[in-house]
């Protein structure tokens, strides 16, 4: 009796042991597959970005391609759209500045760099800062994620995004605003698409 009653205690003992022991492997083999998929997937922008001439060493592609893939994946964006829209916006310069002051990557203005930056906790001391690949994707991802957030359309988050809010007018179509930018976004989003796989596909 009094052996049984020591097996049932030991029992109880191991029990949660077993059940830590079990959690801590299944968190450490998803992280595994995560960081295998987030390494494949970079790989292949980094690939994408040479294939299109851009010129930028591989330590600067290496960044480029880690934060698109690391600020779309925490917007729950597609990362290929998030490419399309840097293609359009400064066909991949991070030096490039517009005429109405945008800079980077994702052309953004030092007026909304200033205000996102609070909310992303980006520190933008100056707009050069703007011409830092992380920064500037960062706040561009944050942004283009609010407006699709907040107008549930995609041609109209584009629009919005390149034209400014005060721009954005209502639409009698249900696709939204037609523009010059949006069409060239989604028509290189597809493009993308078929070069680089879905950051949900399993590696």
């Amino acid at each position: 009796m009094r052996f049984r009653s020591q097996i049932n205690t030991l029992i109880i003992l191991l029990i949660p042991i077993i059940a830590i022991t079990f959690v801590a492997h299944t968190i450490a083999f998803a992280s595994e597959g995560e960081n295998k998929q987030k390494k494949a997937i970079t790989n292949k922008i980094v690939q994408y970005l040479k294939n299109k001439k851009v010129r930028s060493s591989d330590e600067k592609l290496k960044k480029i391609a880690t934060s698109v893939y690391e600020e779309a994946k925490e917007y729950e964006i597609d990362y290929r759209l998030v490419l399309a829209v840097m293609k359009v916006e400064s066909n991949f310069k991070s030096n490039a500045i517009s005429k109405k002051g945008a800079r980077g990557l994702l052309q953004i203005k030092p007026s909304l760099a200033k205000h996102v930056s609070k909310e992303t906790g980006v520190s933008i001391k100056s707009p050069k800062c703007l011409e830092e690949p992380e920064k500037n994707i960062r706040i561009g991802v944050s942004h283009l994620s609010w407006l699709m957030d907040k107008f549930e359309n995609l041609n109209t988050a584009l629009h919005a995004y390149n034209a400014g809010l005060g721009k954005v007018k209502p639409s009698t179509s249900d696709d939204g605003p037609d523009t010059r930018f949006t069409r060239k976004v989604i028509t290189e989003y597809y493009l993308i698409k078929t070069a680089l796989p879905n950051a949900d596909i399993e590696y």
